[in-house]
Parts: C-alpha cells; sequence; structure tokens
C-alpha cells in the first residue's frame, strides 16, 4: 500500500510523575535540553484506529501559538486507519501493523525531505503509537529524535488465548515482538509514555469494555507505560484526552521542546482559510480514501439560533483527490458545512469558531439512517472527536438534558443522539460540552439529513 503526498497533510501555520509499569523510576531518559521555537524537530502526528489527522487540529493550533511553524509539522491520513481482527489476514479497506509501518514510514520521509532535517519527533495516539513503536524498533530510530505515545495499548486491550492474531492482544506475534527484552524502547530515541489514572477505557481489567463484561482483560491502567521511557500519569482523563487535552499538550511540547510552552490557549488569527478531504466508509468501515463529486457548502450561522446568515461563505466539489476548500472565514464565525456526498446521507455539521488557519478539517458523512431513527422528525447527533463524555465528569447537555444513551463512570461514549418526533424538524437545538456551545437546527430525517453538533475540544 502506497501513501501518496495528497493523504500527507500539512498541519495548519504538574501532572502527576509517575513510577513506571515494571516499578523503574518514570524519568529513565535524560531530559531533552532546550531549544528554541526554530530549532525544535519537525514534529509528525499519528492518529489511531480508525481515526483521521483533523484530530490533531488543536494541537497543531497550540504548536503554532508556540512559535513552531505550521511548515514544521506533519498530520498523517492513514489510508485505511482500521486494525484487522487478525493481523496476518486480509480484510477489505483495513490495514495490517505492517501496512501501518510501510505508510509511517513515507511519512517521516516526506517530512525530512520538506524541512531537511535528519531527525524528526513522531506524537502517537493509541493505534499510532503501536506503529510509531514498529517503525523505530524495525530500523527507523535513526530519523527519530523523540517518540510521544499517548494512551497506547503498548501491553494490550487484552491478554487472552482468544484472537491470538489481533495486534491488541497482548499475546499477539507483533507485541511481543515489540515488548521483548530488558527495554522496551530502543536506545538513541527519547520515549515518553502518557496515560490515565484509570479511566482510559481501553486499559481496564473488565472485558466489558471490549464485548466480554466479567471476563478479566489481563491488563491495568498502567498498562501504557514503558520499561525504558518517560512514564507520565496525566490524572482523570479518558483514553483520547492522553492525546488532545491541553494537560497532554503540555507534556508532549514539553518533552519535545525541553522547555514549558509560553502558553496553552490557542492564540487566534486574522484570517482563517479551512480545507481538507471527503473521506467514505465503503461497506460501512471508516477509511481515509477520498470521495469524488462530493459537495460542500459552508455556511455562517448565528450562535445562538443556528440559523444562516446571508449566504453561502464557500461552495465547492470535490475531484478525485477529495479535496474541499480552501474557504475563508473570521475566527470568530460560527459554522454549518453541508455535506452532500454520493450514496451517503446528506451531513450537517455545526462547528464553533475556528480560531486558526488549517488544511485538515476533514469530512464524513454521518452514518446512515437505520431502524433506530423510523419514525424520528429529525436526528440530531452530539459528537467529541477528541475525547469522551464522562459522567459525572462533564456537563453534558443536548437539548436541555443530560442524555440517557451516555453511560457513567469510565468514559466510553463520544457521541449521543437525540431523535425529534414528526413536526419537530426545523428548530434549534442547544448542544453543551463543559463550556463549548454550538447550537445546530433539526433538518428533516425525511430528506436523508442529520444534523451533527462537532465539538472542537
Amino acid at each position: 500500500m502506497s501513501l501518496s503526498r495528497r493523504m500527507l497533510l500539512k498541519g495548519a501555520s504538574a501532572l502527576t510523575l509517575a513510577t513506571g509499569t515494571f516499578g523503574l523510576p518514570a524519568l529513565a531518559q535524560t531530559a531533552p535540553t532546550a531549544a528554541p521555537a526554530a530549532q525544535v524537530p519537525p514534529i509528525l502526528f499519528v492518529h489511531g484506529n480508525g481515526d483521521h489527522a483533523a484530530l490533531w487540529i488543536t494541537t497543531l493550533w497550540r504548536m503554532e501559538s508556540n512559535g513552531v511553524a505550521r511548515d514544521r509539522m506533519l498530520a498523517i491520513n492513514f489510508t485505511d486507519p482500521l486494525a484487522r481482527s487478525d493481523d496476518s489476514v486480509a480484510q477489505p479497506n483495513r490495514s495490517s501493523t505492517e501496512d501501518q509501518r510501510r505508510e509511517l514510514g513515507e511519512a517521516i520521509q516526506e517530512l525530512k525531505r520538506r524541512t531537511g532535517v535528519a531527525r524528526i519527533a513522531l506524537v502517537g495516539s493509541s493505534r499510532g503509537g503501536n506503529s510509531i513503536r514498529s517503525y523505530i524498533r524495525n530500523g527507523g530510530g535513526a530519523d527519530v529524535s523523540h517518540a510521544v505515545l499517548c494512551g497506547v495499548p503498548s501491553h494490550g486491550i487484552f491478554d487472552w488465548e482468544v484472537m491470538p492474531g489481533s495486534e491488541f492482544n497482548a499475546r499477539s506475534p507483533f507485541l511481543r515482538g515489540l515488548n521483548e527484552g530488558d527495554s522496551e524502547v530502543t536506545p538513541g530515541t527519547a520515549f515518553l509514555t502518557l496515560r490515565s489514572d484509570g479511566i482510559d477505557k481501553y486499559a481496564q481489567g473488565d472485558g466489558r469494555f471490549v464485548g466480554k463484561p466479567g471476563t478479566p482483560t489481563g491488563v491495568t491502567p498502567d498498562s501504557p507505560a514503558l520499561k525504558g521511557a518517560t512514564n507520565l500519569v496525566l490524572g482523570a482523563i479518558d483514553h483520547r484526552e492522553t492525546a488532545f487535552h491541553p494537560r497532554a499538550f503540555r507534556e508532549i511540547y514539553k518533552f519535545i521542546a525541553g522547555r514549558e510552552p509560553d502558553r496553552i490557549a490557542i492564540v487566534p488569527e486574522a484570517d482563517v482559510k479551512l480545507s481538507g478531504l471527503v473521506t467514505g466508509t465503503p461497506g460501512g468501515v471508516q477509511t481515509n480514501r477520498p470521495v469524488a463529486s462530493a459537495s460542500v457548502d459552508v455556511h455562517r450561522v448565528s450562535p445562538d439560533t443556528g440559523e444562516r446568515i446571508g449566504g453561502p461563505v464557500h461552495s465547492s466539489q470535490t475531484g478525485a483527490d477529495g479535496r474541499w476548500g480552501p474557504a475563508q472565514v473570521d475566527p470568530t464565525w460560527y459554522l454549518e458545512i453541508v455535506l452532500t456526498s454520493p450514496g451517503s446521507t446528506t451531513t450537517h455539521l455545526y462547528r464553533s469558531p475556528f480560531p486558526r488557519s488549517s488544511d485538515i478539517v476533514h469530512l464524513r458523512a454521518a452514518r446512515p439512517l437505520g431502524q433506530a431513527d423510523a419514525g424520528a422528525g429529525a436526528v440530531v447527533i452530539l459528537s467529541r472527536p477528541r475525547g469522551y463524555f464522562g459522567l459525572p465528569r462533564d456537563v453534558v447537555l443536548l437539548d436541555g438534558k443530560e442524555p440517557a444513551d451516555v453511560k457513567t463512570g469510565v468514559p466510553t461514549d463520544s457521541i449521543t443522539t437525540l431523535r425529534l418526533p414528526a413536526g419537530e424538524a426545523g428548530r434549534a437545538v442547544i448542544a453543551q460540552f463543559n463550556e463549548e456551545r454550538i447550537v445546530a437546527r433539526a433538518w428533516p430525517a425525511s430528506e436523508n439529513r442529520i444534523a451533527v453538533a462537532e465539538l472542537t475540544y
């Protein structure tokens, strides 16, 4: 599988110091020397299972706000981001660990070529960290100065005799190969692991989070830690937040730059340009394969009602490369992005203001309307791509109520769905997550439309 340059998308331009899993001091490596912003190594961001580069938008914006040049960062889009059920058996639109390692290697060489730097830093979320470890372990260490692994299931999500070929089984040949020996890191590359203090859904002792309630998984909350790495516990943050939370950003930046960031907040730009890819889900499988002939319309909307203000500020249709944009917007505007893809549900994405430019505003059509939606006048989804909803940890309100489909305890849900009765299509629906508030409009389900209030934070 080759990775074309169109799939290498540029970026837009204390915490508990824990003891490692095996009782070693957390600070097992020498801290990197502080460097001016211009000398911070180029950084490649690597997404997780089923995800895409867009999840790194806020991290990229924070890096830029601390002086890291936009053209010295890259966020990879794996062609087929979902793992195979058995790593050795081909599955349509899914990738093996070797596929991931190969595509990551191509992205590393592209960033090195673009910047003229011999060694770069890698930052990976979840499955992306498996790819990073595999690349470095298999001869790529000379290319990588720093490796930051965020919520990575380095010792598996489960340790079972069944499913021996799963990439996420601690007994798999893949993970055994990465973890064998006295050290689990490769000399010459500085490793940092970031993990949750007990609420990462993929580092739990009970199998209910992987479909087998009551069955011990054999893993623990400290399973993401590695012998020989600097291992940090970030506190009560969830699986995705180990990569995308402001607390994670602080540690990522400090480890790579060798100093504290000047700021955590994102500094707005005066003029914002947005663009990205439209990608598809053939057979219901999440991919980053481009979708041609998709229409994208961007509207400015009222932050109070979700109603459109004037005509579209941008309209475009994707070509074979799946790219849309660029749309020029104001950093204070709330937006509605309408995606019309061939054979897919028309999706109305409502977004908070974009404070800075980005060319990884990737779009996927919402799921098809199904049996559960039968009879609904409108369907509105609240989505949090960069984290999960934690109850009672977070304030989560959709249409003035705490959603019944969001489970309490360990955060496991990143979407919640509101179905409105016939006759209520067209009205405003308020979505609230902590301090972020989005007002969406409920579009008629009879027209094969779904509204999605997509959170940025």
